[in-house]
């Protein structure tokens, strides 16, 4: 199992961490983001954390993991290629996720669900949605970074290969609005909630 201190080398090597004023895709702000984007230009990197949550999960009997996109669909491939199964990713159609590209998930299908970086679970949970509307069987969720430390529940077993507790707050109880430091910037690839 990969430690704490080579998943905090990788972060910092690959420039993940970032820090400053973010507006984060569930709205609220941080004073730091996690980029695990950047994880995925590294194969070395993609592979030793991807082989780590894939670990979590070996003795599962996945058929197949699925990311939603764009964020967890590198991640979805390196997790399946080293457990040995297919991936699928969705994608948000009209605001809302769905299966397309003649993805399927039939009745008892067991999927693993993966996202890159967890804060409150919004897309992943979306994600368990769909699976069960379809009959699939969610084994679990899995992220290489949790940002809630294991406070997000999803009525599903959750794994991540690193769990950290990263402040943030509403933006009416932002200390750095308050303290007027930078716009709050949002770095992610999703769009607010309207």
């Amino acid at each position: 199992m990969i430690t704490r201190e080579r998943v905090e080398e990788i972060l910092k090597e690959s420039g993940v961490l970032l820090e400053g004023h973010f507006l984060l895709t569930s709205g609220r702000h941080s004073n730091k983001y996690m980029q695990c984007a950047k994880i995925f230009r590294h194969t070395k990197y993609s592979e030793e954390l991807c082989g780590a949550l894939a670990e979590l999960y070996q003795d599962e009997k996945i058929d197949v993991v699925i990311g939603p996109a764009m964020g967890a669909v590198q991640m979805a491939y390196e997790v399946s290629r080293q457990i040995g199964c297919e991936n699928f990713f969705t994608e948000r159609v009209d605001g809302k996720m769905e299966l397309r590209r003649g993805f399927e998930v039939t009745p008892g299908m067991r999927c693993l669900l993966v996202e890159d970086v967890v804060t409150t679970g919004g897309s992943v949970k979306e994600v368990a949605e769909l699976v069960k509307s379809l009959g699939g069987v969610v084994v679990g969720i899995g992220s290489i970074v949790d940002r809630s430390n294991g406070a997000v529940d999803f009525g599903f077993p959750f794994k991540a290969v690193y769990p950290v507790e990263v402040v943030s707050w509403e933006a009416q109880d932002c200390p750095l609005c308050r303290e007027g430091k930078l716009p709050a910037v949002k770095p992610g690839s999703r769009k607010l909630p309207e």
